[in-house]
């Protein structure tokens, strides 16, 4: 398994998670934090808000990281020699024909007259 097939299964898994906290939250107050306690209970609420942003921006960095890491594996810094997608060969240009006649020179149209 190449570097690049490591980092493409981590950042499925990161962006999995980020989904699930994210859906989790309710941008309007509700979602997990309002389903587990009222106003009666002292610190609960304010706790999962804190951990669900927390998280979030975690997940978030950590993708951000991955991807970067994953391109720079992609270009070859990182891979090993045998996974290069594509090979490099060396290309040929066609010779180009050697002109032997020097072009001639176009009078403009005011000397022509």
């Amino acid at each position: 398994m190449s570097t690049f097939s490591i980092f493409l299964v981590l950042i499925t898994i990161v962006c999995f998670l980020l989904i699930i906290v994210i859906m989790v939250q309710n941008p309007k107050g509700g979602g997990l934090s309002s389903s587990l306690g009222g106003s009666t209970q002292m610190g609960g609420v304010q706790k999962t808000t804190d951990f669900l942003d927390k998280s979030t921006w975690t997940l978030a960095t950590v993708l951000i990281v991955l991807i970067l890491l994953s391109s720079l594996s992609f270009s070859g810094s990182l891979s090993d020699a045998n996974s290069k997608i594509i090979d490099e060969k060396e290309s040929v240009a066609p010779a180009k024909p050697a002109t032997t006649t020097p072009a001639k020179p176009v009078a403009p149209e005011s000397e022509k007259k």
